[in-house]
């Protein structure tokens, strides 16, 4: 037996044809609906990035434990218990995380990996003097951004381009291997993951008339673009997903080719989508988890069923896919795995299970039975307690500092660490979802998430099912303080938020402030947060307003914004009152300092 997953990063299903979209190039995703099994009902898990992948290995829930983070000593693989019981792992990937701090412990437990260079500011191509770059829409120009467009120098032919070159290696793999027994091969792309830089020919899919600044790399923030300037960056996305189904067709075809459908198993899954202006935001991790990144596309070829051109209606997740692949090869999933092989529902549409989680660490912890959709808010302002739970405590990029060590302390176990002690160390989330409020969907009659319910018998079922899913992943006993849950015993009418929590949400929907609103000045709202933090007075400003960002991650990847910017950003950290509020006090400082 074989089996292939292909991976994509941050495909939004509303931009495929078999999930409804009518004005995107994309023959192969078609193709390929009519080959497999379609899932309608697939979520994530656990978000974003390598906390998603992190679930594909561990078959288990982690953002309520943990952040952006590596392995850990404890976790079990999926891949790795695959090579230790005769099946051969190798991995083909452009996808740059694997080898930053936060991800470093992944690629290591396939047997062989190969990794391509260029995606997303990738560390690659050394260049002392600054690439040219357009006039581009972009508010965070960090060394990412730079080094993105020194890469950019190098992708000219798409030949040459990381996705083009992983997809050549993956159907190498093919070629060389097709006729052994007993493999898994992962092809993952970090594509159509933003920058969406592709190639004319697949833009010439979306011909539109544009002259305005660059844009193909919206910030994480509240749209402030004009309509022209949207529409723009979601055909340069499209123009990205079709490169991607062009690479899927030449999977499909090397398939076809090798006869590899009466035994192999295919996956082609994501790990999340992404917002192109829905909700009026670009991005994800800082609002909640909307349908458009969180329910996910999945199409599962299984040589045993022969299952094609059907849909499946059963909810299922990304923890499902790890023991999936286990069940494959004929090897147990292990008691710590919250999975569930899909074999079943592949053939008839079994049910796996009454209801999924999901949510990212420190944000919304959500629940849905595939109808409805319940995204729980911290109960206080404040969003804690919140701690991170760890061995590896390293960042995405970086390594805890020693700041934040310095509060770290040893706490017992956790029912799946393998009687192994965690590092209990203060968490910082990038938003704050108690300015969103908590938040209750009916998918049938309102699929676009704009009409928040409130129906207390409702969230109180909803409220119930999410406490039972805590209480099954072992959840820290600080995350039911965080939102206001009892660890024990049932949930009542007195748990319940979304109608206490209306206003945040009705404001959270508003348009960000507006620049002319605010004082101007050298020490203000307009200027970089590093200049701020540069001025005694300014800082002493911060500190009382906005100390829980000072100390923590945030402040580092958001020197280079102005508070105004920010606000936009993250609104649950940054609210508009406090910002006026912070506002008035630097006007009161800048007045002194002129005098």
């Amino acid at each position: 037996m074989k089996a292939v997953m292909v991976m994509f990063d941050t495909l939004n299903r509303r931009f495929l044809p078999p999930y409804g979209a009518d004005w995107t190039h994309a023959p192969s995703f078609s193709r390929l609906a009519q080959r497999t099994a379609t899932f309608d009902t697939c979520y994530a898990g656990s978000m974003p990035c390598m906390p998603a992948r992190r679930e594909l290995h561990t078959g288990r829930y982690n953002f309520l434990h943990r952040g952006w983070g590596p392995l850990e000593p404890f976790d079990d693989s999926v891949p790795q218990l695959l090579g230790d019981n005769d099946v051969y792992t190798h991995l083909v990937t452009d996808h740059l995380h694997y080898w930053e701090d936060g991800g470093a412990t992944y690629h290591g437990r396939y047997q062989t990996f190969e990794f391509f260079r260029g995606q997303e500011g990738d560390a690659w191509k050394g260049q002392v003097a600054d690439p040219e770059v357009p006039d581009a829409i972009r508010a965070r120009r960090d060394h990412i951004w730079r080094q993105d467009w020194v890469n950019r120098q190098h992708l000219t032919d798409e030949a040459d381009h990381p996705q083009t070159r992983t997809f050549d290696a993956g159907l190498e793999f093919l070629r060389t291997n097709h006729t052994a027994d007993n493999w898994f091969l992962q092809i993952e792309t970090f594509d159509p993951h933003e920058p969406f830089f592709s190639y004319d020919r697949h833009k010439q899919h979306y011909p539109h008339a544009y002259d305005g600044p660059h844009f193909d790399w919206p910030d994480y923030k509240q749209v402030q673009e004009t309509d022209e300037q949207t529409e723009h960056a979601r055909r340069e996305y499209a123009a990205l997903l079709s490169m991607c189904d062009q690479s899927l067709g030449r999977v499909l075809d090397t398939m076809d080719e090798l006869d590899l459908w009466d035994d192999t198993l295919l996956i082609v899954n994501t790990d999340h989508g992404l917002l192109l202006g829905e909700h009026g935001w670009w991005g994800k991790s800082v609002q909640p988890w909307y349908d458009e990144t969180i329910h996910t596309p999945l199409f599962v070829w299984d040589p045993r069923s022969r299952i094609q051109g059907e849909r499946r209606r059963a909810l299922v997740q990304t923890i499902d896919l790890g023991p999936t692949l286990l069940e494959f090869f004929g090897v147990d999933r292990t008691p710590d795995m919250q999975g569930r092989p899909l074999r079943q529902t592949v053939a008839d549409d079994t049910p796996v299970r009454e209801a999924g989680l999901f949510g990212g660490f420190g944000g919304h912890v959500s629940v849905t039975d595939g109808r409805y959709v319940y995204m729980r808010a911290c109960a206080d302002p404040g969003n804690r307690p919140l701690h991170e739970h760890t061995l590896m405590p390293t960042h995405m990029r970086g390594r805890f500092n020693p700041a934040e060590l310095r509060e770290a302390e040893l706490v017992p176990p956790f029912a799946f660490s393998k009687d192994v002690p965690l590092l209990k160390v203060p968490g910082h989330p990038l938003s704050n979802p108690y300015a969103f409020g908590t938040l209750l969907f009916d998918l049938h009659t309102d699929p676009g998430q704009e009409n928040p319910l409130l129906d207390d018998s409702l969230e109180l079922r909803m409220a119930t099912l999410l406490t039972e899913r805590l209480r099954a992943a072992d959840a820290p006993m600080e995350q039911y303080e965080r939102l206001g849950l009892p660890a024990a015993g049932p949930v009542t009418a007195g748990h319940l938020l979304a109608r206490a929590q209306k206003p945040q949400a009705d404001a959270s929907v508003q348009p960000p402030p507006r620049p002319e609103e605010f004082p101007t000045g050298p020490v203000s709202v307009h200027v970089p947060l590093r200049e701020l933090l540069a001025h005694p007075e300014a800082e002493s400003v911060l500190r009382t307003h906005f100390a829980a960002l000072l100390d923590g991650p945030f402040a580092s990847a958001a020197a280079g914004l102005s508070l105004l910017q920010i606000a936009a950003f993250a609104i649950g950290l940054l609210p508009g009152d406090r910002l006026r509020t912070i506002a008035a006090r630097l006007a009161e400082i800048d007045t002194t300092a002129l005098k």
